[in-house]
């Protein structure tokens, strides 16, 4: 069984590295990937948690915007984490975080929803990368939402008027870092419609020039047609085709393992690093 797209309480999961490690464990995953946010800060204590009997993937989920303002992730998997370029990219995008969540704050307040910035910090694990989902956890706990999901649903989706983008890369930018620092990029649930704006097919080929080495497919968010059609855009371009959870702990309702990718099209993907970087014990 191999997930390969999973978030710690390092971004926007609720378990800890070495909870993530041991419930991977328990389930039977044989390869795990961690790829949190803009941050490869949950890094060291995975490799710590780590026993025999299952791979470790680590990676981080780089946070985009096409040129037409169009949201992305892009997955970077398997790099150099003393790549300084690629650390000053992750760094740039979480410095980036605040200001916006600081924008978000202030319209929240002007429509009488009181929330302030010092609320959405208390909401953050100590050395996480903060985000949106840190400012629906302060709106639960001020008691204006019941749950993270009801507060992206009534309040801080994309196009709510609260919603404010955000300073980042282009994804071609993002692949670019990812491969110079010997890693393999996989653009995250690219046809997520249900997310707001989405790729079109044709948008592929400057990620494929660039260096794109997978796209996610098999995504709880993209219908069984987006997989459908994600699935042919994959093929026509000779790209590696996975799948995986996303699982944020009780952050959002994905189950660990709930799509995983096949062990012919991650030995592809693997062998698309510069070294052999999968953490064993």
């Amino acid at each position: 069984m191999i997930d390969l797209h999973t978030h710690t309480n390092l971004s926007d999961g609720t378990d800890t590295p070495r909870e993530l490690i041991n419930l991977a464990m328990a389930q039977g995953i044989t390869t795990l990937g961690i790829s949190d946010h803009d941050t490869t800060s949950s890094w060291e204590e995975a490799t710590n948690a780590l026993r025999p009997g299952m791979d470790l993937v680590l990676g981080a989920e780089i946070s985009c915007l096409t040129e037409n303002e169009i949201s992305v992730h892009m997955l970077g998997l398997l790099f150099d984490s003393e790549n300084q370029a690629l650390q000053d990219l992750l760094e740039e995008s979480r410095d980036q975080r605040i200001p916006r969540l600081k924008k978000m704050v202030t319209l929240l307040n002007d429509a009488g929803i009181t929330v302030s910035i010092d609320d959405v910090h208390a909401a953050t694990p100590a050395g996480a990368t903060v985000g949106r989902p840190h400012l629906a956890d302060a709106l639960v706990a001020l008691g204006h939402v019941s749950s993270r999901g009801e507060a992206f649903t009534e309040l801080l989706h994309n196009d709510s008027p609260y919603y404010v983008s955000h300073i980042a890369p282009t994804p071609v930018t993002a692949i670019a870092a990812i491969k110079a620092a010997g890693g393999v990029a996989v653009i995250a649930h690219p046809f997520a419609s249900q997310r707001g704006k989405i790729l079109s097919a044709q948008d592929f080929a400057p990620l494929v020039a660039a260096g794109l080495n997978g796209i996610e497919v098999d995504h709880r968010d993209q219908s069984a047609s987006e997989r459908d059609n994600l699935r042919a855009v994959a093929r026509e371009l000779g790209m590696v085709i996975t799948g995986s959870s996303d699982y944020h702990g009780n952050g959002k309702i994905n189950r660990l393992g709930e799509h995983l990718t096949s062990p012919q099209e991650w030995e592809k993907l693997e062998a698309m690093a510069t070294a052999r970087r999968v953490v064993r014990k």
